[in-house]
């Protein structure tokens, strides 16, 4: 992609996460330093290994009427309301072509907990009380089916299913439903809402979770020294994509360009990441050559940063490989200290970040680096916000269990 009128501009976000309720509100609590993660009260939590959480800081079922909330699953709900607030940041409210609107919305696991929550009553009230709606609510599609059906679009709805990886290949996939010409605007995002007992406990039996029960605003601690996991959050993000020049034609605020994305995919283990990072750096650099930009025109980088042990190191591997010499110092922020890790949410809620770094020329701090690793050798924004030029390239990088690997480019707006 090129910086040109026919160039995928970002005009519209949303967000709902463990930080606030709309992508302003959680935007200003990460730049204040903020922490979302809370400690589980619920009865079913107790017995947990691991009992801390990003749980939404707004609740959706208050933001929905009540037959909507009741014929969503929890994932559903967090989409549609982070797509309409991006729909009306966008100023689409009277877009009068749903034939040219496609919407591309992931999620990592679906509607799990209507999954479960279905299973149970099976199990102790019988076949009869299982409810009608349980087969749309639980579908993997099923976010992006509702979002399709709230806004009209009919030109397409998509549903990348990439593990941790699949917000950001929803952005990705979005960026070229436009470029291929079979939409004029795409909706995208990713979603998740997996806060349940059985996740937690899986991912607990994984080693995958941070086991600090009694301190969880600092749990999440990507690249220090004294890191043992990641936390669970939940949440969406949403952006809406279109062509530079249909957004100028409509007088649209255009936030920043999406310049390019590369996809790619380890082949290495189903969990693991490759320790040299052979295929996320390939991800990083073939979304540069998209941009048709170097590694010396990038400035920010919203790292993928989970706080595990083994990926944080091999994140910064990748970032070597590809940056060479420049990843010394370009401004990375690791956002998951704050939000906890939004799995198939995650990288469409940092790529919303990613956007409003580029329009306020600001990288945002990364909580609880106190120490950090030896093998990490990366210039990690600390306790106040950077500023950073707001017209260069801001990469979001995402990885997910499967080998899967996504990292998208944007590059600030020119007016």
């Amino acid at each position: 992609m090129t910086n040109s009128n026919d160039a995928v501009v970002v005009t519209g976000i949303g967000a709902t996460t463990p930080l606030g309720g709309t992508a302003q509100s959680s935007w200003q609590r990460l730049l204040a330093g903020e922490s979302g993660i809370s400690q589980l009260t619920a009865d079913w939590a107790q017995d947990l290994p691991v009992r801390i959480a990003g749980v939404a800081a707004v609740d959706p079922t208050t933001e929905l009427d009540r037959v909507q909330a009741r014929r969503w699953d929890r994932s559903q709900q967090f989409a549609v309301i982070s797509a309409r607030e991006a729909w009306a940041d966008a100023g689409l409210v009277d877009f009068d072509q749903p034939e040219r609107l496609a919407v591309a919305f992931a999620s990592g696991i679906g509607g799990v907990t209507t999954l479960l929550s279905s299973y149970d009553t099976l199990n102790t009230r019988g076949a009869s009380r299982i409810s009608p709606l349980a087969v749309t609510m639980l579908m993997p599609n099923g976010p992006a089916a509702a979002v399709g059906l709230d806004l009209g679009a009919q030109a397409g709805v998509h549903t990348p299913v990439s593990a941790c990886a699949s917000g950001a290949e929803a952005v990705s996939l979005g960026l070229d439903l436009i470029a291929l010409g079979r939409a004029d605007v795409v909706v995208c995002g990713g979603t998740e809402a997996s806060v349940h007992a059985l996740p937690i406990a899986g991912f607990a039996a994984m080693r995958a979770l941070s086991t600090r029960n009694d301190e969880p605003q600092a749990a999440s601690r990507p690249y220090d020294k004294g890191r043992d996991g990641f936390v669970l959050g939940e949440g969406a993000g949403a952006l809406v994509l279109e062509r530079r020049s249909h957004a100028i034609a409509r007088g649209a605020t255009i936030y920043a360009e999406v310049a390019g994305a590369g996809v790619t995919s380890d082949a290495f283990h189903v969990a693991a990441p490759d320790p040299e990072g052979l295929g996320a750096s390939r991800a990083i650099s073939i979304a540069l050559a998209n941009a048709g930009a170097s590694a010396s025109d990038v400035v920010h980088i919203n790292a993928h940063a989970t706080s595990t042990p083994v990926g944080d190191v091999a994140e910064s591997a990748a970032l070597h490989r590809a940056l060479g010499s420049s990843a010394d110092s370009i401004a990375v922020s690791a956002t998951k200290a704050s939000t906890g890790h939004l799995l198939g949410a995650a990288g469409a809620v940092e790529a919303v970040f990613s956007v409003l770094a580029l329009k306020d020329g600001i990288a945002p701090p990364t909580r609880n680096l106190d120490s950090q690793d030896d093998e990490v050798h990366l210039d990690v924004v600390r306790v106040e916000g950077r500023q950073i030029n707001g017209e260069g390239i801001a990469l979001s990088t995402s990885f997910g269990f499967g080998g899967h690997n996504v990292a998208l480019a944007f590059r600030g707006d020119r007016g």
